[in-house]
């Protein structure tokens, strides 16, 4: 017993003096990230940029668009604007895009040029001053495996609303990331800093991945090993000859042997959890996916009763509906339109023997029949949610999923497959906006449960809970700042 615990302290002490530096700038950086998040484009910034498409002035119907439509060779068809102009935007397949005059029906020039970079970034930002920085693979703000479809990216710099660096498709043209530069500048102590980005070089970098798991694991371990050697040397009952239940005098010693009793366990869950955001050897990994071909059944789908974009948008006119993209999807193989303004609110555009109907969700029944396509599986549970639970929940922007659509109402759907998958099914567009395996859900308490406090009740204490999280964060930078004095200290006497 008495060698399990020398080996113990022995690797709390000399792991400590590397890891305590490593630990600081975790919780400073996390501190940052609960008010500035790393760079993205949420839908509802994108949708807020784009002008209403105007019914007078739009658009050649899909049957006359060079390269397909949808339902023959096109998965889906969005309807936006590129460059301040009408385009098409035709998805092929996972990994093949194409944009399409909405003017003409031909095939834009493909890479995108630098020109229509700036012209993109123009509208985007309101025709502000912009400088071409010209053209990335891949840099610091642009790791997201989202953006593959998209790179090579072109990069614009703009001077309003605020300063920004904005990221341009080379498929389409559109701008697909917006960097403000104080949120770059903040990042440097914050997102990027807390993972470490400065080691990652490429969208899936198998090197830096296993660099955050080992050292989130050695921090773990480091922890742990703290807690029980404050708990091995407080005195619960009785005192040392100081008068004190901590044996150590030097004031460093004594403030880190309290903040680890008093801030321990804490520590020890944060830097877990931070380690389960890995998913270390995919052991939150689902066997199976959800089959999305099946559910939407695009194939030979017809929409020869939508194929016209005027009728839809006149449709839409008339409820009062002001679109600035429409989306051809289906579901089940029935063809509809989905319609978004600028505040991201739909509507659903379906066609009829009377002529088209406007929507502004689907209902359950409709949606049942198409889930069950999913999985070969039976749906042993459903339910219908109006506000959200522990698992559907919506994040403020700056999060880390802050960009994910968590709309409501949604269908929830429980199946009976070997992962015991759990889906939720936005009624107001059809999309299946969070599937969960079991494993997945416990994944979820381990990290973003631990990590970040977001269940729905505690999201909603706001300043509140912000406040006790920092709280404890000053807990941790306590005991990694004192442990950092001390090591330093042993360190330094030993060389000497």
């Amino acid at each position: 017993m008495s060698k399990m615990k020398r080996l113990v302290y022995l690797a709390h002490r000399w792991m400590g003096i590397g890891g305590c530096v490593l630990m600081l700038l975790w919780f400073i950086s996390g501190v940052v990230m609960l008010y500035v998040g790393y760079p993205k484009l949420t839908p509802s910034e994108r949708l807020a940029t784009l002008p209403a498409l105007a019914e007078d002035a739009c658009c050649v119907p899909l049957g006359d668009l060079e390269g397909g439509s949808p339902g023959d060779s096109v998965a889906t068809a969005v309807l936006t604007s590129i460059g301040g102009r009408p385009a098409y935007v035709l998805r092929k397949a996972p990994d093949r895009i194409q944009a399409v005059s909405a003017l003409t029906g031909a095939a834009l020039q493909k890479p995108a040029t630098a020109g229509d970079a700036m012209l993109s970034a123009q509208a985007f930002a309101g025709a502000t001053a912009s400088t071409y920085l010209g053209e990335v693979q891949e840099d610091r703000w642009t790791h997201g495996r989202g953006l593959d479809i998209h790179r090579p990216l072109h990069k614009v710099q703009v001077s309003s609303p605020e300063p920004s660096t904005l990221y341009v498709s080379s498929a389409t043209g559109q701008v697909v990331l917006d960097a403000p530069h104080s949120q770059q500048r903040w990042n440097y102590v914050g997102a990027w800093l807390h993972w470490l980005y400065m080691l990652r070089f490429q969208s899936v970098d198998p090197v830096w991945s296993w660099i955050v798991i080992v050292l989130s694991g050695a921090g773990t371990v480091l922890a742990a090993s703290g807690v029980c050697l404050g708990i091995w040397r407080w005195r619960f009952s009785g005192r040392y000859k100081s008068g004190s239940r901590s044996p150590y005098r030097s004031p460093m010693m004594k403030w880190h042997h309290i903040g680890g009793l008093l801030f321990g366990a804490f520590l020890c869950l944060w830097i877990f959890s931070g380690l389960m955001s890995m998913n270390p050897g995919r052991v939150f990994s689902p066997y199976a996916s959800p089959d999305m071909a099946s559910y939407r059944g695009a194939a030979g789908t017809d929409f020869s009763g939508l194929h016209d974009p005027r009728r839809i948008l006149a449709a839409l006119s008339d409820t009062g509906f002001v679109p600035v993209e429409l989306a051809w999807l289906s579901l089940a193989g029935q063809p509809y339109v989905l319609a978004y303004d600028a505040a991201a609110d739909t509507r659903l555009v379906r066609a009829e023997d009377k002529g088209l109907s406007v929507g502004d969700r689907w209902r359950p029944e409709e949606i049942r029949p198409a889930a069950a396509a999913l999985f070969q599986a039976d749906i042993v549970r459903q339910s219908l949610l109006t506000a959200y639970d522990a698992y559907y929940y919506q994040r403020h922007a700056e999060a880390m999923n802050g960009g994910a659509k968590r709309g409501l109402p949604v269908l929830m759907l429980e199946f009976a497959d070997p992962d015991n998958t759990r889906m939720y099914i936005d009624l107001r567009t059809a999309d299946v906006n969070l599937s969960l395996a079991r494993s997945e859900r416990v994944g979820r308490w381990l990290f973003y449960f631990l990590h970040s406090w977001d269940t729905p009740p505690l999201l909603k204490a706001g300043a509140l809970r912000d406040a006790a999280m920092i709280l404890l964060s000053l807990g941790g930078v306590l005991i990694a700042m004192t442990g950092i004095v001390i090591g330093w200290r042993r360190l330094f006497r030993d060389v000497r």
